[in-house]
């Protein structure tokens, strides 16, 4: 007799947590003629980690498909508007050392036609900028939209930049008050199997036994399902990318302040540092690998950042927080009936921002092949496995990608640069592109997560090598960038001036947000 999934119970809040919630719950319609009924269940005392502060640009369509309104989610997540990253000082160190992986795409050309225009018409600029107006517009601070124009809508590509604490609980209220989850704040301190050794039940301390048909495990480095109950191993990346700490702080801004249009990424010597910026404050973090200093080293490291990119604050003022964590991935991200998101399913150096966005693709995957049955639970399983696993495998290549074509000297970018650390799979693409441009042909998955275009930013801004390919004179990309470049400049108002607008045209009722 088929047993349909009724009933899901998320285990674990936080922004994987509630992301879940929000996403299934505005979903569920769609998986059966019944709805299934959803509860997340949340330790009342177990904080939020609240770091990763940046999404990609999927983050939109998320945020469309939940329900929560463009003006809304700025206001309530002290957001601002991500256009890609800034890389400094990657390359060798020296001072014009800088390159940008901007969020739109080059024109679309054929790869090989548009490395081939780069270098006949502007040989002198750097590839991001040779090819989109974007580096024009994130170098002037401009937001990538009007606010005339409709919710998520751009004339540029773009994510966010947020407070994720306060994320999290734009995301709880909205789940909750609007789309109908139940919230239980407790503690799970029990998981019952049932006769086949799928999960039946978890035991709250006060609310007792809660069945369900389908787990979801955010219970973060913890993974309470998939590994405490389920046993599920850890696969261990930190030999291809070996950063294993960071020192986080939040810095206060003038409100007359620019506000940057990417995420700040400056290399130090073992590691490197994120630069975020808010409307209300900058968040600031040094990220670097034990193996190749301590914690004493990073704390001067970051210190020196700050003086030098905040000489007016208070140093004496900023206590940076501590944070040690593993990186890999689990062997199985569904195992039974039980589907591990978010920290729980693994977790890569904040570098591109990938958390939030696993954790979307994962819920995407999850709502469009919904088991109807626990039957079907196996099948699901394997396959969400196989992609997955693919997924997170794509991920640390393109990371490591930032890290291989470095000729900095020092030891921690020499053992990257190690042969041993690197994943056959980049390789063998890394001397394919000696010859040939990063094209789609590479990156053949559904719902790529860092296309070719990506990679093209990253390996031409890190100097990889250029194949020397024909031009054909008279093609119009330089113009037609220019061009672009300075309608762009008349049209867009500065991320400041967006979001003190927006800020003021709301009333004092609607600037109302649940308290994180």
């Amino acid at each position: 007799m088929e047993r349909p999934v009724e009933r899901i119970i998320i285990v674990g809040g936080g922004t994987a947590g509630w992301l879940a919630a929000a996403y299934l719950a505005s979903r569920s319609a769609k998986f059966a003629a019944r709805p299934p009924s959803i509860t997340l269940i949340e330790a009342p005392d177990i904080p939020t980690v609240g770091v990763g502060e940046g999404s990609w640009p999927t983050l939109r369509e998320t945020l469309a498909t939940i329900g929560i309104g463009e003006a809304e989610f700025l206001l309530a997540c002290d957001g601002s508007f991500k256009q890609g990253s800034r890389f400094d000082g990657w390359r060798d160190g020296g001072a014009d050392d800088r390159y940008l992986h901007p969020f739109s795409p080059p024109p679309p050309l054929d790869p090989n036609e548009l490395v081939a225009a780069w270098r006949g018409e502007a040989p002198d600029m750097p590839f991001a900028a040779a090819v989109t107006a974007q580096a024009e517009a994130c170098a002037r601070d401009l937001a990538p939209r009007q606010r005339a124009m409709p919710d998520y809508a751009g004339a540029l590509n773009y994510g966010y930049h947020l407070d994720a604490v306060k994320f999290a609980a734009l995301l709880a209220h909205h789940a909750v008050d609007r789309l109908g989850v139940r919230h239980v704040a407790d503690q799970v301190i029990a998981v019952e199997p049932d006769d086949e050794g799928y999960i039946a039940a978890v035991t709250t301390r006060d609310h007792g036994r809660i069945e369900g048909d389908l787990f979801i495990d955010c219970t973060g480095h913890a993974a309470l399902l998939i590994s405490g109950h389920f046993g599920v191993d850890w696969v261990e990346r930190g030999d291809v990318l070996f950063n294993d700490r960071a020192l986080a702080v939040q810095v206060p801004v003038a409100g007359i302040s620019p506000i940057a249009s990417q995420t700040i990424g400056t290399a130090h010597e073992a590691g490197w540092l994120w630069d975020i910026g808010l409307p209300t404050r900058r968040g600031v973090g040094c990220v670097y690998s034990s193996k190749f200093t301590d914690d004493a080293r990073a704390e001067a490291i970051l210190r020196e950042y700050l003086m030098r990119t905040a000489p007016d604050v208070d140093q004496s003022s900023l206590a940076p927080r501590r944070l040690a964590f593993p990186t890999g991935h689990r062997d199985q991200f569904w195992k039974g009936n039980c589907l591990a998101i978010g920290l729980a399913a693994g977790f890569l150096e904040p570098l591109e921002a990938s958390a939030i966005v696993m954790a979307e693709l994962s819920l995407r995957a999850l709502a469009d092949n919904f088991p109807a049955n626990r039957e079907t639970m196996p099948i699901h399983a394997r396959r969400f496995n196989a992609r997955f696993r693919e997924r997170w495998d794509r991920i640390i290549d393109f990371l490591k990608l930032h890290y291989l074509l470095s000729r900095r000297p020092e030891p921690y970018w020499q053992a990257h640069r190690a042969a041993q650390s690197v994943p056959a799979h980049l390789a063998d693409l890394v001397r394919l592109w000696r010859g040939q441009p990063p094209s789609p042909g590479d990156f053949p998955l559904i719902d790529e997560m860092f296309p070719a275009a990506s990679y093209q930013y990253v390996y031409y801004g890190m100097g990889g090598a250029v194949p020397d390919l024909a031009y054909r004179h008279g093609a119009p990309l330089d113009r037609s960038i220019r061009e672009r470049s300075r309608s762009l400049a008349a049209a867009l108002p500065t991320n400041r001036a967006y979001l003190d607008a927006l800020r003021s045209a709301v009333t004092p009722q609607s600037q109302k947000v649940p308290a994180a």
